[in-house]
Protein backbone atom coordinates (compact mmCIF):
# COMPACT_ATOMS: atom_id res chain seq x y z
CA UNK A 1 0.00 0.00 0.00
CA UNK A 2 2.84 2.41 0.85
CA UNK A 3 4.40 1.89 -2.55
CA UNK A 4 1.07 2.50 -4.33
CA UNK A 5 0.61 5.79 -2.49
CA UNK A 6 4.09 6.95 -3.40
CA UNK A 7 3.64 6.02 -7.06
CA UNK A 8 0.40 7.99 -7.09
CA UNK A 9 2.12 11.03 -5.59
CA UNK A 10 4.80 10.82 -8.24
CA UNK A 11 2.20 10.53 -10.97
CA UNK A 12 -0.12 13.42 -10.10
CA UNK A 13 1.93 16.01 -8.26
CA UNK A 14 5.13 16.62 -10.18
CA UNK A 15 4.44 18.83 -13.17
CA UNK A 16 7.77 20.60 -12.92
CA UNK A 17 10.64 18.17 -13.34
CA UNK A 18 9.45 15.91 -16.13
CA UNK A 19 9.70 16.34 -19.88
CA UNK A 20 7.29 13.50 -20.70
CA UNK A 21 3.75 14.37 -21.68
CA UNK A 22 1.29 13.23 -19.01
CA UNK A 23 -2.02 13.85 -17.26
CA UNK A 24 -0.81 17.21 -15.96
CA UNK A 25 -0.36 18.51 -19.50
CA UNK A 26 -3.84 17.30 -20.42
CA UNK A 27 -5.37 19.18 -17.48
CA UNK A 28 -3.31 22.34 -17.96
CA UNK A 29 -4.71 22.88 -21.46
CA UNK A 30 -8.23 21.54 -20.78
CA UNK A 31 -9.03 23.51 -17.62
CA UNK A 32 -10.04 26.91 -19.00
CA UNK A 33 -11.95 29.94 -17.69
CA UNK A 34 -13.54 31.90 -20.52
CA UNK A 35 -12.88 35.62 -20.52
CA UNK A 36 -13.65 38.41 -22.95
CA UNK A 37 -15.28 41.82 -22.48
CA UNK A 38 -15.45 43.86 -19.28
CA UNK A 39 -19.25 43.68 -19.20
CA UNK A 40 -19.19 39.88 -19.09
CA UNK A 41 -16.18 39.87 -16.77
CA UNK A 42 -17.99 42.05 -14.26
CA UNK A 43 -20.96 39.65 -14.30
CA UNK A 44 -19.01 36.46 -13.69
CA UNK A 45 -19.07 35.59 -17.42
CA UNK A 46 -22.59 34.19 -16.87
CA UNK A 47 -23.74 34.89 -20.42
CA UNK A 48 -24.98 31.53 -21.66
CA UNK A 49 -28.62 32.69 -21.69
CA UNK A 50 -28.07 36.42 -22.28
CA UNK A 51 -26.01 36.92 -25.41
CA UNK A 52 -25.55 40.33 -26.98
CA UNK A 53 -21.90 40.29 -25.86
CA UNK A 54 -19.00 38.74 -27.75
CA UNK A 55 -17.90 36.74 -24.70
CA UNK A 56 -21.03 34.64 -25.19
CA UNK A 57 -19.63 33.40 -28.52
CA UNK A 58 -17.18 31.28 -26.51
CA UNK A 59 -19.97 30.07 -24.17
CA UNK A 60 -23.20 29.83 -26.18
CA UNK A 61 -22.95 31.01 -29.80
CA UNK A 62 -26.73 31.51 -29.91
CA UNK A 63 -25.95 34.75 -28.03
CA UNK A 64 -24.80 36.19 -31.35
CA UNK A 65 -28.39 36.10 -32.57
CA UNK A 66 -29.47 38.45 -29.77
CA UNK A 67 -27.58 41.40 -31.30
CA UNK A 68 -29.88 44.10 -32.72
CA UNK A 69 -27.09 46.28 -34.16
CA UNK A 70 -23.55 45.85 -35.39
CA UNK A 71 -20.74 46.37 -32.89
CA UNK A 72 -16.96 46.72 -32.64
CA UNK A 73 -15.22 46.15 -29.26
CA UNK A 74 -11.72 46.05 -27.84
CA UNK A 75 -10.74 45.03 -24.29
CA UNK A 76 -7.29 45.53 -22.71
CA UNK A 77 -6.54 43.96 -19.32
CA UNK A 78 -4.06 44.79 -16.55
CA UNK A 79 -3.11 42.02 -14.10
CA UNK A 80 -1.31 41.85 -10.76
CA UNK A 81 -0.78 38.41 -9.28
CA UNK A 82 0.64 37.30 -5.95
CA UNK A 83 1.38 33.71 -4.91
CA UNK A 84 2.22 32.66 -1.35
CA UNK A 85 3.95 29.30 -0.97
CA UNK A 86 3.76 27.39 2.30
CA UNK A 87 6.38 24.64 2.44
CA UNK A 88 6.95 22.92 5.77
CA UNK A 89 5.40 25.91 7.57
CA UNK A 90 7.76 28.34 5.88
CA UNK A 91 6.00 31.13 3.96
CA UNK A 92 7.43 32.79 0.86
CA UNK A 93 5.71 34.94 -1.76
CA UNK A 94 6.33 36.27 -5.23
CA UNK A 95 4.46 38.61 -7.58
CA UNK A 96 3.99 39.31 -11.29
CA UNK A 97 2.49 42.11 -13.40
CA UNK A 98 1.07 41.59 -16.88
CA UNK A 99 -0.75 43.48 -19.64
CA UNK A 100 -2.79 41.69 -22.31
CA UNK A 101 -5.43 42.14 -24.96
CA UNK A 102 -8.41 40.20 -23.64
CA UNK A 103 -10.89 40.71 -26.46
CA UNK A 104 -11.20 42.15 -29.95
CA UNK A 105 -14.40 41.57 -31.91
CA UNK A 106 -16.68 42.69 -34.71
CA UNK A 107 -20.34 41.74 -35.16
CA UNK A 108 -22.56 42.64 -38.10
CA UNK A 109 -26.36 42.30 -38.15
CA UNK A 110 -27.98 41.46 -41.48
CA UNK A 111 -31.78 41.91 -41.42
CA UNK A 112 -33.81 39.61 -43.61
CA UNK A 113 -35.58 41.00 -46.67
CA UNK A 114 -39.01 41.01 -45.02
CA UNK A 115 -37.83 43.11 -42.05
CA UNK A 116 -40.75 41.78 -40.03
CA UNK A 117 -40.96 40.39 -36.50
CA UNK A 118 -42.10 36.99 -37.75
CA UNK A 119 -39.91 34.11 -38.87
CA UNK A 120 -36.22 34.67 -39.47
CA UNK A 121 -35.57 38.26 -38.45
CA UNK A 122 -31.79 38.55 -38.88
CA UNK A 123 -28.63 36.66 -39.66
CA UNK A 124 -25.74 37.88 -37.53
CA UNK A 125 -22.07 37.23 -38.24
CA UNK A 126 -19.23 37.62 -35.76
CA UNK A 127 -15.47 37.39 -35.91
CA UNK A 128 -13.12 38.05 -33.03
CA UNK A 129 -10.82 36.95 -30.28
CA UNK A 130 -11.34 35.98 -26.63
CA UNK A 131 -8.74 34.91 -24.09
CA UNK A 132 -9.49 31.52 -22.50
CA UNK A 133 -6.67 31.25 -19.97
CA UNK A 134 -3.68 33.14 -18.57
CA UNK A 135 -0.67 31.22 -17.32
CA UNK A 136 1.29 34.22 -16.03
CA UNK A 137 2.55 33.75 -12.46
CA UNK A 138 5.67 33.66 -10.30
CA UNK A 139 5.92 31.32 -7.30
CA UNK A 140 8.51 30.77 -4.58
CA UNK A 141 8.89 28.09 -1.93
CA UNK A 142 11.61 27.03 0.48
CA UNK A 143 12.49 25.66 3.91
CA UNK A 144 15.44 24.64 6.09
CA UNK A 145 16.14 21.42 7.98
CA UNK A 146 14.56 19.28 5.25
CA UNK A 147 15.50 15.59 5.41
CA UNK A 148 14.28 14.63 1.94
CA UNK A 149 16.39 15.51 -1.09
CA UNK A 150 15.99 16.11 -4.82
CA UNK A 151 18.69 13.46 -5.29
CA UNK A 152 16.64 10.68 -3.67
CA UNK A 153 14.49 10.08 -6.74
CA UNK A 154 17.50 10.20 -9.07
CA UNK A 155 19.37 7.61 -7.02
CA UNK A 156 16.30 5.40 -6.86
CA UNK A 157 16.00 5.52 -10.64
CA UNK A 158 19.72 4.89 -11.12
CA UNK A 159 19.50 1.82 -8.87
CA UNK A 160 16.50 0.47 -10.80
CA UNK A 161 14.27 0.53 -7.70
CA UNK A 162 11.35 2.15 -9.51
CA UNK A 163 10.02 -0.14 -12.27
CA UNK A 164 8.23 2.82 -13.89
CA UNK A 165 11.35 4.97 -14.31
CA UNK A 166 14.98 4.66 -15.30
CA UNK A 167 18.13 6.48 -16.27
CA UNK A 168 17.40 9.77 -18.04
CA UNK A 169 19.64 12.11 -20.01
CA UNK A 170 17.74 15.01 -18.42
CA UNK A 171 18.23 14.03 -14.77
CA UNK A 172 20.46 11.13 -13.70
CA UNK A 173 22.98 11.71 -16.49
CA UNK A 174 23.53 15.25 -15.20
CA UNK A 175 23.98 14.26 -11.56
CA UNK A 176 27.09 12.08 -11.83
CA UNK A 177 30.56 13.05 -13.03
CA UNK A 178 31.56 11.42 -16.31
CA UNK A 179 35.34 11.33 -16.30
CA UNK A 180 35.50 10.54 -20.03
CA UNK A 181 34.00 13.84 -21.13
CA UNK A 182 34.49 15.68 -17.81
CA UNK A 183 30.84 16.66 -17.48
CA UNK A 184 28.27 16.15 -14.75
CA UNK A 185 27.50 17.72 -11.39
CA UNK A 186 29.24 15.00 -9.32
CA UNK A 187 26.32 14.74 -6.89
CA UNK A 188 25.90 10.96 -6.94
CA UNK A 189 28.45 8.22 -7.45
CA UNK A 190 28.56 4.46 -7.88
CA UNK A 191 29.74 2.38 -4.90
CA UNK A 192 31.60 -0.58 -6.41
CA UNK A 193 31.42 -2.69 -3.23
CA UNK A 194 27.68 -2.33 -2.72
CA UNK A 195 26.99 -2.02 -6.46
CA UNK A 196 24.61 0.84 -5.71
CA UNK A 197 24.44 4.51 -6.49
CA UNK A 198 24.56 6.88 -3.53
CA UNK A 199 25.12 10.51 -2.55
CA UNK A 200 26.98 12.25 0.26
CA UNK A 201 23.68 13.63 1.57
CA UNK A 202 22.65 10.13 2.66
CA UNK A 203 23.55 9.09 6.21
CA UNK A 204 22.83 5.36 5.78
CA UNK A 205 22.71 4.78 2.01
CA UNK A 206 22.48 0.97 2.19
CA UNK A 207 19.65 0.58 4.71
CA UNK A 208 16.09 -0.16 3.67
CA UNK A 209 14.90 3.09 5.29
CA UNK A 210 17.41 5.67 4.10
CA UNK A 211 17.96 8.83 6.13
CA UNK A 212 19.52 12.07 4.93
CA UNK A 213 21.44 14.93 6.45
CA UNK A 214 19.22 18.02 6.76
CA UNK A 215 19.47 20.51 3.91
CA UNK A 216 17.96 23.85 2.96
CA UNK A 217 15.81 24.00 -0.16
CA UNK A 218 14.42 26.78 -2.34
CA UNK A 219 12.54 26.71 -5.61
CA UNK A 220 11.37 29.45 -7.97
CA UNK A 221 8.73 28.82 -10.63
CA UNK A 222 8.02 31.26 -13.44
CA UNK A 223 5.11 30.63 -15.83
CA UNK A 224 3.90 32.72 -18.75
CA UNK A 225 1.66 32.41 -21.77
CA UNK A 226 -2.02 31.99 -22.59
CA UNK A 227 -4.69 30.08 -24.45
CA UNK A 228 -6.43 32.32 -27.00
CA UNK A 229 -9.44 31.58 -29.16
CA UNK A 230 -10.26 33.12 -32.55
CA UNK A 231 -13.98 32.76 -33.28
CA UNK A 232 -15.94 32.70 -36.52
CA UNK A 233 -19.64 32.60 -35.67
CA UNK A 234 -23.14 32.85 -37.09
CA UNK A 235 -26.32 33.57 -35.14
CA UNK A 236 -29.98 33.44 -36.19
CA UNK A 237 -32.89 35.36 -34.66
CA UNK A 238 -36.35 33.79 -35.01
CA UNK A 239 -39.33 35.88 -33.84
CA UNK A 240 -37.16 37.50 -31.11
CA UNK A 241 -37.90 34.34 -29.12
CA UNK A 242 -35.61 31.60 -30.46
CA UNK A 243 -31.93 32.17 -31.18
CA UNK A 244 -29.59 29.63 -32.76
CA UNK A 245 -25.84 29.87 -33.18
CA UNK A 246 -22.70 28.05 -34.24
CA UNK A 247 -19.03 28.89 -33.80
CA UNK A 248 -15.79 27.62 -35.27
CA UNK A 249 -13.12 28.23 -32.65
CA UNK A 250 -9.44 28.21 -33.60
CA UNK A 251 -7.29 28.05 -30.48
CA UNK A 252 -3.67 28.96 -29.92
CA UNK A 253 -1.51 27.81 -26.98
CA UNK A 254 1.74 29.35 -25.81
CA UNK A 255 3.09 28.14 -22.47
CA UNK A 256 6.52 28.66 -20.94
CA UNK A 257 7.76 27.42 -17.59
CA UNK A 258 11.19 28.01 -16.04
CA UNK A 259 12.16 26.47 -12.73
CA UNK A 260 15.22 26.81 -10.54
CA UNK A 261 15.65 24.40 -7.64
CA UNK A 262 18.44 24.91 -5.07
CA UNK A 263 19.65 22.71 -2.24
CA UNK A 264 22.52 23.51 0.14
CA UNK A 265 24.15 22.48 3.40
CA UNK A 266 23.48 25.43 5.69
CA UNK A 267 24.59 23.51 8.81
CA UNK A 268 27.97 22.41 7.43
CA UNK A 269 27.46 18.75 8.40
CA UNK A 270 27.46 16.98 5.01
CA UNK A 271 30.76 15.51 3.76
CA UNK A 272 31.93 17.19 0.52
CA UNK A 273 28.54 18.60 -0.51
CA UNK A 274 28.19 22.40 -0.48
CA UNK A 275 25.23 23.17 -2.75
CA UNK A 276 23.46 22.28 -5.99
CA UNK A 277 21.11 23.88 -8.50
CA UNK A 278 18.79 22.26 -11.03
CA UNK A 279 17.21 24.30 -13.83
CA UNK A 280 14.45 23.14 -16.15
CA UNK A 281 12.82 24.90 -19.08
CA UNK A 282 9.64 23.92 -20.94
CA UNK A 283 8.04 25.71 -23.86
CA UNK A 284 4.82 24.36 -25.35
CA UNK A 285 3.08 25.65 -28.45
CA UNK A 286 -0.08 24.32 -30.04
CA UNK A 287 -2.95 25.08 -32.38
CA UNK A 288 -6.36 23.47 -32.34
CA UNK A 289 -9.96 23.79 -33.41
CA UNK A 290 -13.43 23.14 -32.00
CA UNK A 291 -17.09 23.68 -32.84
CA UNK A 292 -19.81 25.10 -30.61
CA UNK A 293 -23.57 24.93 -31.07
CA UNK A 294 -26.22 26.64 -28.97
CA UNK A 295 -29.78 27.73 -28.52
CA UNK A 296 -31.49 30.46 -26.46
CA UNK A 297 -35.24 30.42 -25.90
CA UNK A 298 -37.28 33.31 -24.51
CA UNK A 299 -40.69 31.91 -23.44
CA UNK A 300 -41.67 35.30 -21.99
CA UNK A 301 -39.87 38.62 -22.01
CA UNK A 302 -38.61 38.14 -18.44
CA UNK A 303 -37.15 34.64 -18.83
CA UNK A 304 -34.33 33.36 -21.04
CA UNK A 305 -33.10 29.77 -21.19
CA UNK A 306 -29.94 28.62 -22.94
CA UNK A 307 -28.04 25.44 -23.75
CA UNK A 308 -24.86 24.80 -25.69
CA UNK A 309 -22.41 22.04 -26.46
CA UNK A 310 -18.72 22.34 -27.30
CA UNK A 311 -16.90 19.60 -29.15
CA UNK A 312 -13.46 18.62 -27.86
CA UNK A 313 -10.64 20.87 -28.99
CA UNK A 314 -8.22 18.92 -31.18
CA UNK A 315 -4.67 20.19 -30.72
CA UNK A 316 -1.39 19.64 -32.52
CA UNK A 317 1.24 20.25 -29.83
CA UNK A 318 4.99 20.79 -29.71
CA UNK A 319 7.19 20.68 -26.59
CA UNK A 320 10.72 22.04 -26.28
CA UNK A 321 12.50 20.99 -23.10
CA UNK A 322 15.96 21.02 -21.53
CA UNK A 323 17.60 20.88 -18.11
CA UNK A 324 20.88 21.81 -16.44
CA UNK A 325 22.48 20.90 -13.11
CA UNK A 326 25.23 22.75 -11.22
CA UNK A 327 27.08 21.89 -8.01
CA UNK A 328 29.84 22.82 -5.62
CA UNK A 329 31.69 20.18 -3.62
CA UNK A 330 34.43 20.87 -1.08
CA UNK A 331 36.94 18.02 -1.38
CA UNK A 332 39.75 17.60 1.12
CA UNK A 333 42.40 17.39 -1.61
CA UNK A 334 41.05 19.82 -4.22
CA UNK A 335 39.07 22.35 -2.21
CA UNK A 336 35.81 23.72 -3.62
CA UNK A 337 35.13 22.37 -7.12
CA UNK A 338 32.40 23.64 -9.48
CA UNK A 339 30.82 21.06 -11.77
CA UNK A 340 27.89 21.07 -14.16
CA UNK A 341 25.91 18.98 -16.61
CA UNK A 342 23.71 20.04 -19.50
CA UNK A 343 20.97 17.96 -21.05
CA UNK A 344 20.30 17.57 -24.77
CA UNK A 345 17.63 19.81 -26.31
CA UNK A 346 14.41 17.84 -26.60
CA UNK A 347 11.74 18.59 -29.23
CA UNK A 348 8.58 16.47 -29.30
CA UNK A 349 5.33 16.56 -31.25
CA UNK A 350 2.06 15.02 -30.10
CA UNK A 351 -1.70 15.59 -30.16
CA UNK A 352 -4.18 16.46 -27.41
CA UNK A 353 -7.94 16.06 -27.32
CA UNK A 354 -9.65 18.07 -24.58
CA UNK A 355 -13.01 17.09 -23.04
CA UNK A 356 -16.41 17.88 -24.51
CA UNK A 357 -18.24 20.65 -22.63
CA UNK A 358 -21.96 21.36 -22.14
CA UNK A 359 -23.52 24.51 -20.66
CA UNK A 360 -27.05 25.03 -19.33
CA UNK A 361 -28.09 28.59 -18.55
CA UNK A 362 -30.97 30.69 -17.27
CA UNK A 363 -31.59 34.40 -16.85
CA UNK A 364 -34.38 36.50 -15.34
CA UNK A 365 -34.96 40.12 -16.35
CA UNK A 366 -36.44 42.25 -13.56
CA UNK A 367 -38.78 44.97 -14.83
CA UNK A 368 -36.23 46.11 -17.42
CA UNK A 369 -34.19 47.51 -14.52
CA UNK A 370 -31.91 44.59 -13.87
CA UNK A 371 -31.20 40.92 -14.46
CA UNK A 372 -29.80 37.80 -12.81
CA UNK A 373 -28.03 35.10 -14.83
CA UNK A 374 -26.51 31.71 -14.06
CA UNK A 375 -24.49 29.18 -16.08
CA UNK A 376 -23.80 25.56 -15.20
CA UNK A 377 -20.96 24.08 -17.25
CA UNK A 378 -20.36 20.31 -17.30
CA UNK A 379 -16.86 19.00 -18.10
CA UNK A 380 -15.54 15.44 -17.74
CA UNK A 381 -11.78 15.85 -17.40
CA UNK A 382 -11.25 12.09 -17.32
CA UNK A 383 -12.13 12.00 -21.03
CA UNK A 384 -9.08 14.06 -22.12
CA UNK A 385 -6.71 12.14 -24.38
CA UNK A 386 -3.07 12.39 -25.42
CA UNK A 387 -2.48 10.96 -28.90
CA UNK A 388 0.03 10.29 -31.70
CA UNK A 389 3.47 11.03 -30.31
CA UNK A 390 6.01 12.10 -32.91
CA UNK A 391 7.90 8.84 -32.40
CA UNK A 392 4.76 6.71 -32.77
CA UNK A 393 4.02 6.51 -29.04
CA UNK A 394 0.34 5.93 -28.25
CA UNK A 395 0.05 7.23 -24.62
CA UNK A 396 -2.04 4.24 -23.47
CA UNK A 397 -0.73 4.28 -19.90
CA UNK A 398 -0.96 8.09 -19.62
CA UNK A 399 -4.58 8.06 -20.81
CA UNK A 400 -5.40 5.40 -18.22
CA UNK A 401 -3.82 7.62 -15.54
CA UNK A 402 -6.02 10.51 -16.74
CA UNK A 403 -9.08 8.31 -16.41
CA UNK A 404 -8.06 7.13 -12.92
CA UNK A 405 -7.12 10.54 -11.51
CA UNK A 406 -9.70 12.96 -12.95
CA UNK A 407 -13.48 13.31 -12.68
CA UNK A 408 -16.39 15.24 -14.14
CA UNK A 409 -17.17 18.63 -12.59
CA UNK A 410 -19.82 21.31 -12.69
CA UNK A 411 -18.49 24.85 -13.03
CA UNK A 412 -20.81 27.62 -11.80
CA UNK A 413 -21.02 31.20 -13.08
CA UNK A 414 -23.46 33.71 -11.56
CA UNK A 415 -23.92 37.36 -12.47
CA UNK A 416 -26.23 40.31 -12.03
CA UNK A 417 -26.74 43.74 -13.52
CA UNK A 418 -28.67 46.76 -12.22
CA UNK A 419 -29.53 49.70 -14.47
CA UNK A 420 -28.98 52.61 -12.09
CA UNK A 421 -29.85 55.24 -14.73
CA UNK A 422 -30.63 55.18 -18.44
CA UNK A 423 -26.90 55.37 -19.10
CA UNK A 424 -25.23 53.72 -16.08
CA UNK A 425 -25.29 50.01 -15.13
CA UNK A 426 -23.80 48.33 -12.05
CA UNK A 427 -22.64 44.68 -12.11
CA UNK A 428 -21.38 41.87 -9.91
CA UNK A 429 -20.54 38.19 -10.38
CA UNK A 430 -19.09 35.01 -8.97
CA UNK A 431 -17.47 31.94 -10.56
CA UNK A 432 -16.60 28.60 -8.98
CA UNK A 433 -14.30 26.04 -10.61
CA UNK A 434 -13.88 22.87 -8.48
CA UNK A 435 -10.90 20.54 -8.66
CA UNK A 436 -10.66 18.06 -11.52
CA UNK A 437 -9.10 15.45 -9.21
CA UNK A 438 -11.03 12.59 -7.68
CA UNK A 439 -10.77 12.39 -3.89
CA UNK A 440 -9.25 8.90 -4.25
CA UNK A 441 -7.54 7.04 -7.07
CA UNK A 442 -6.46 3.40 -7.02
CA UNK A 443 -7.80 3.29 -3.46
CA UNK A 444 -5.55 6.11 -2.25
CA UNK A 445 -6.23 9.73 -1.29
CA UNK A 446 -5.29 12.50 -3.72
CA UNK A 447 -4.36 15.66 -1.84
CA UNK A 448 -4.75 17.70 -5.03
CA UNK A 449 -8.46 17.01 -4.66
CA UNK A 450 -8.36 20.10 -2.40
CA UNK A 451 -7.43 22.38 -5.32
CA UNK A 452 -10.06 24.98 -6.18
CA UNK A 453 -10.54 28.32 -7.92
CA UNK A 454 -13.00 31.12 -7.07
CA UNK A 455 -13.52 34.37 -8.95
CA UNK A 456 -15.26 37.47 -7.50
CA UNK A 457 -16.08 40.33 -9.84
CA UNK A 458 -17.70 43.75 -10.03
CA UNK A 459 -18.05 46.38 -12.69
CA UNK A 460 -19.98 49.20 -14.26
CA UNK A 461 -20.92 50.31 -17.75
CA UNK A 462 -21.79 53.65 -19.30
CA UNK A 463 -23.67 54.19 -22.57
CA UNK A 464 -23.65 57.45 -24.50
CA UNK A 465 -24.93 57.77 -28.05
CA UNK A 466 -23.41 54.87 -30.04
CA UNK A 467 -20.45 54.41 -27.73
CA UNK A 468 -20.08 52.12 -24.71
CA UNK A 469 -17.51 52.05 -21.94
CA UNK A 470 -17.27 49.16 -19.48
CA UNK A 471 -14.87 48.52 -16.63
CA UNK A 472 -14.56 45.43 -14.43
CA UNK A 473 -12.47 44.29 -11.50
CA UNK A 474 -11.92 40.57 -10.99
CA UNK A 475 -10.30 38.83 -8.01
CA UNK A 476 -9.24 35.24 -8.64
CA UNK A 477 -8.48 33.18 -5.55
CA UNK A 478 -6.72 29.87 -6.23
CA UNK A 479 -5.37 27.13 -3.97
CA UNK A 480 -3.05 24.46 -5.40
CA UNK A 481 -0.72 21.81 -4.01
CA UNK A 482 2.56 20.66 -5.55
CA UNK A 483 5.61 18.63 -4.58
CA UNK A 484 8.95 20.46 -4.86
CA UNK A 485 10.43 17.53 -6.83
CA UNK A 486 9.61 13.97 -7.79
CA UNK A 487 8.73 11.66 -4.90
CA UNK A 488 10.59 8.32 -4.74
CA UNK A 489 8.18 5.42 -5.10
CA UNK A 490 10.09 2.42 -3.72
CA UNK A 491 9.46 3.22 -0.05
CA UNK A 492 13.22 3.21 0.73
CA UNK A 493 13.73 6.98 0.57
CA UNK A 494 12.25 10.01 2.36
CA UNK A 495 9.25 11.56 0.60
CA UNK A 496 8.98 15.36 0.26
CA UNK A 497 6.06 17.23 1.74
CA UNK A 498 3.68 19.03 -0.60
CA UNK A 499 3.75 22.81 -0.72
CA UNK A 500 0.48 24.77 -0.64
CA UNK A 501 0.29 27.70 -3.07
CA UNK A 502 -2.32 30.34 -2.28
CA UNK A 503 -2.61 32.59 -5.32
CA UNK A 504 -4.59 35.79 -5.79
CA UNK A 505 -4.88 37.57 -9.12
CA UNK A 506 -6.28 41.09 -9.55
CA UNK A 507 -7.54 41.98 -13.04
CA UNK A 508 -8.77 45.37 -14.24
CA UNK A 509 -10.47 45.29 -17.65
CA UNK A 510 -11.73 48.06 -19.94
CA UNK A 511 -13.97 47.61 -22.96
CA UNK A 512 -14.53 50.30 -25.55
CA UNK A 513 -17.44 49.60 -27.89
CA UNK A 514 -19.02 51.28 -30.87
CA UNK A 515 -22.51 50.34 -32.12
CA UNK A 516 -23.67 51.15 -35.64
Amino acid sequence: MKKNILILLLTICVPIFTQAQDLLDALRYSNIQVSGTARAGGMGNAFGALGGDFTSISINPAGLGVYRSSELTVTPKFTYGKTEGNYMNTLMEDTKYNFALNNLSYVTVIPTASRSDVGLISVNLGIGYNRLKDFNSNSLMGASGVTSSFLDDLIENANGEDPNAGWSNFYEELAYYNADNQTGADLMYYDEDAQLWRSDIQINPFDENIQNHPVSQRKTISRSGSIDEYNFAVGLNFNHKVYLGATLGVTDIYYRESNTYEEWDNQGVIPNFVDMQFDSYLRTTGTGYNFKFGVIYKPINEVRLGASIHTPTFYDMHDFFHTAMYSRNDFEDNGVVDDSGLSPLNNYDYQLQTPLRATFSGAFVIAKKGLISIDYEYVDYSSAKLRKGGDGYGFASENQEIKNAYKSVGNIRVGGELRATNNLSLRAGYEYYPTAYKSTSLGNDQFKSNDELNVYSAGLGYRFSNFTFDIAYRLTDMMEYELPYAAPSSGYYPVPEAAAFDGSTHDVMFTLGFKF
